[in-house]
């Protein structure tokens, strides 16, 4: 049987690095061939990202057709002292790649003949040129949302929350499908656009069982030391780590010998310099580390033979779930979990066996939790085999595949 042909639109993709986004397209990219799909990429061209490396590369299937167009970060290559204009930043940094993607998604569209568009939000730039190719070629469009968009306190910008209001509602009213990543984002989604709900579905994130082959816990981290490590960016208010390094500095007060044998790690925070002044002023920088990003197996690596797994979440992303927890799930460690009981990702934790999770802004209760941690870290619970697996990227992936065949189905 012959293939169809995807049409991807989507700015997070190798060789970019520093960002657990572009697991979501490139896993994607690997696996639709498994279920009768032939992925084609319409990406940005490399110079848009701050960080490269060809790590992930090797990953892309041979013959992938991929096509980079020109594109520029406001904030980097149109700024003078720092400041840009803000139309060159709607609906966000990238919007300069939006002419030369459509151009070249249109030569892509008529050579090819995909028989459907797909595009990945955030950057919501993706998902006006997705719009665009879609109304323009009349194909299916599915818009993913690996994050929900205008939301009560972002963008905090007027005019680009009300530029992401409008994408919002264009989607809403032209896509096929409307693809969420977390229960609380779809039910948003499906009250805010009631008539457009009979076309949402639910795509979680995952992990990909390929990329663990060969990893084990042979070794502790660090030897003599229990390792709690947190590995990505630590965002200043979504997952804000005041409370915690407080809470570190009340447990090294209250127990300094059992406090010695932690060492908090941040990989890949993105913003170290506020860490360090966090862990300096609170007095534990000797219990902190702050290293800097790797490559993603590397990473994996890390995170199968640390002591433990730290996840922040504030309560104002209790619609959203942090992509790496489903690789925190794979690697079968314990997890530290400091984010509202009430959100997605405490709800996620539940269904894999974890139900202990502390509130990101109760310092007291995350000393104790720290401290319990150090005290007895072998009998913290584990995740559940069994639930984990069905986490899979490959799993993910038939899913879209069925939203795909469904959609071309409705439109033909």
């Amino acid at each position: 049987m012959q293939k169809k042909r995807l049409l991807m639109v989507a700015y997070h993709f190798p060789p970019i690095q520093g960002s657990s986004g572009v697991q979501r397209t490139l896993r994607f990219v690997r696996y639709l061939a498994e279920f009768g799909w032939e992925p084609l990429v319409l990406t940005i061209s490399p110079r848009a990202y701050e960080k490269c490396a060809d790590d992930q590369m090797a990953d892309i299937p041979d013959g992938t057709i991929i096509k980079r167009a020109f594109g520029l970060d406001a904030a980097r290559h149109l700024s003078i002292a720092g400041r840009y204009p803000s139309i060159v930043a709607l609906p966000d940094r990238w919007a300069s790649w939006q002419p030369a993607a459509i151009f070249a998604g249109r030569q892509l569209i008529q050579r090819y003949q995909p028989d459907a568009i797909w595009s990945t939000y955030p950057v919501a730039t993706a998902h006006q040129i997705g719009a665009s190719l879609a109304e323009n070629s009349k194909l299916p469009w599915i818009a993913d949302f690996r994050d929900p968009m205008a939301q009560d306190d972002y963008p905090t910008d007027p005019a680009q929350w009300q530029r992401f209001s409008q994408l919002e509602q264009r989607i809403a009213r032209t896509a096929a499908c409307m693809v969420m990543t977390t229960p609380g984002a779809l039910s948003m989604y499906r009250d805010r656009f009631p008539s457009a709900a009979h076309k949402m579905r639910l795509i979680e994130n995952g992990y990909d069982e390929a990329a663990f082959a060969g990893l084990t816990r042979d070794t502790a981290l660090t030897d003599g030391y229990l390792t709690l490590l947190h590995s990505g960016i630590v965002y200043p208010d979504e997952r804000d780590p005041r409370p915690l390094l407080s809470a570190l500095a009340q447990f090294q007060a209250s127990n300094p010998r059992l406090a010695q044998r932690l060492r908090l790690r941040f990989r890949a925070p993105v913003h170290s310099d506020l860490l360090r002044k966090l862990a300096e002023s609170n007095g534990v920088a000797d219990l902190v580390e702050i290293l800097p990003p790797i490559g993603y197996r590397d990473a994996l690596a890390e995170i199968c033979r640390a002591d433990g797994l730290l996840i922040l979440q504030a309560s104002n992303c209790n619609q959203q779930i942090p992509a790496k927890l489903y690789e925190y799930l794979r690697a079968g460690r314990p997890i530290i979990a400091l984010t509202d009981p009430k959100g997605d990702t405490a709800q996620a934790l539940s269904l894999a066996g974890l139900n202990n999770v502390t509130p990101l802004n109760d310092t007291g209760a995350i000393a104790k939790t720290l401290e319990a941690f150090c005290g007895a870290p072998s009998s913290s619970p584990l995740p559940e085999p069994n639930v984990v697996a069905q986490s899979s990227r490959r799993a993910r992936t038939a899913a879209l595949a069925a939203v795909l065949d469904d959609a071309v189905t409705q439109n033909s």
